[in-house]
Parts: structure tokens; C-alpha cells; sequence
């Protein structure tokens, strides 16, 4: 074996080793990026507590970010349940609906950009690629998409706590038979998730821009002489 090739094998145990965080970052963010796509689909943003009147008989609601879910008790021991879905076309939303929605999507989006990038990152690291710029651009890159989804997920969450606590009210079509405002609501459980998930995202971003490229593994193999 030439001295080149020896300094090229020796050099890549180096490599892999310095991305090791990396790897537990990939595996943080694809965690992160699943519960953010699974709280986008949840219903439980908003509980509204609804008093049992004529013309409003629901006692409670779950209102989500593309549906809303409204439970009408049977009897004692059962309730039935009715689900309306939206869009984002549908005039009667409002801003604190539309804006989160919009936001959900794009870190969703993000997400997928950013597994590609930490992808063809490890791919480099670990099949012995030594090209320090194109690896660590690819590491940042990474880095700033994922802390750019975290972000975007917890803007959704913060507008839908600032509508809780101030009690903003829904224009629900009158086919919905929902009230414009309930009488109490309060977050629902999808702000836990979401929150995990903007957490778990913004923290494997760290772990990819902390990346550096080892200084001992910048070896240019040689041709050795006969």
C-alpha cells in the first residue's frame, strides 16, 4: 500500500469519529421533524368549553388547524362525535388559523430540505470524502433549515396560545353550530408535541452547525515512487 493510501485510511476513522454529534443530531431532527408533522395534524390546539344551551347543545370542542372536532353527549356514558374540515381557502378562518397553518407547512417543507442536506453530508463523512468545504457547507446548510423550522413551529405555537389567552373567537360557518367564542378555553395537548418537536429541531440545528471538519484528515493522498 502506497503512503498516500495509508494516510487516506488512516484519516478516515478521524472523519467519522468528528460527526459523531452530527449523527445523533440526524436522528433528533427526523424525531422532531415526525412530531411537527403529527402535531400539524392533530386537532387538540384549542379546547373550548361550550355551556349546554338550545341553540348551542356541544359542551366541548378540540379546534385544530385544519378541523374541528365537537362532541355532543349521548348519555351518561357515551358521546358522539362530529368533525368539520378546513382549508386554507376557506374565507371564514382567521388570521390566528391561516398564519399557523401557513407556518406548520413551511417547517414541514424545511424539514424534508434539510434531510436531504444532512444526507449528502454524512454520506461524504462516511464514505471518506475529503472535501472540507462541500461537507461542511452541507452540515450549516442543515443547520440553519433546522433552526429555521424550529422557529416557524413555535411562531404557530405562540399565535395559538396568544389567541387562547385572549380569548379570540372563530366565525365557524352556522352548519358547524359552533358559538362565535366559548365560554372557557384553554391550549390543548398538540402544543405539548409541537413545542417537543420546535425543541428536539432547534437542538439538532445546534448539533450540525458545531460541526469541524478534523484538521488531521486534510490528507492528499501521493503517488508513491517504484
Amino acid at each position: 500500500m502506497s503512503e498516500g493510501s495509508s494516510g487516506y485510511v488512516a484519516a478516515m476513522p478521524l472523519l467519522i469519529n468528528s460527526a459523531n454529534r452530527q449523527v445523533a443530531g440526524f436522528a433528533v431532527a427526523t424525531i422532531g421533524w415526525i412530531l411537527g408533522t403529527v402535531s400539524m395534524g392533530l386537532v387538540e390546539w384549542r379546547i373550548w368549553y361550550m355551556n349546554n344551551t338550545s341553540l348551542f347543545p356541544s359542551r366541548l370542542a378540540s379546534v385544530g388547524m385544519w378541523r374541528v372536532c365537537i362532541y355532543h353527549h349521548v348519555n351518561n356514558s357515551s358521546r358522539a362525535t362530529t368533525c368539520h374540515h378546513y382549508t386554507y381557502h376557506d374565507t371564514y378562518l382567521p388570521l390566528d388559523i391561516r398564519v399557523p397553518q401557513n407556518l406548520l407547512l413551511v417547517a414541514s417543507i424545511l424539514g424534508l430540505l434539510e434531510k436531504a442536506s444532512i444526507i449528502f453530508a454524512l454520506r461524504n463523512v462516511y464514505i471518506g470524502i475529503l472535501e472540507k468545504k462541500a461537507t461542511c457547507n452541507s452540515f450549516i446548510t442543515s443547520g440553519i433549515l433546522n433552526i429555521a423550522a424550529g422557529i416557524c413551529i413555535f411562531m404557530a405555537v405562540f399565535w395559538n396560545y396568544y389567541s387562547v389567552m385572549n380569548k379570540e373567537g372563530i366565525a365557524f360557518p352556522p352548519s358547524f353550530n359552533m358559538p362565535f367564542k366559548p365560554d372557557t378555553q384553554r391550549i390543548g395537548s398538540a402544543i405539548v408535541v409541537a413545542c417537543l418537536a420546535a425543541f428536539m429541531i432547534l437542538l439538532s440545528g445546534l448539533f450540525f452547525l458545531s460541526y469541524k471538519f478534523p484538521l488531521d484528515s486534510q490528507v492528499h493522498p501521493e503517488v508513491s515512487e517504484m
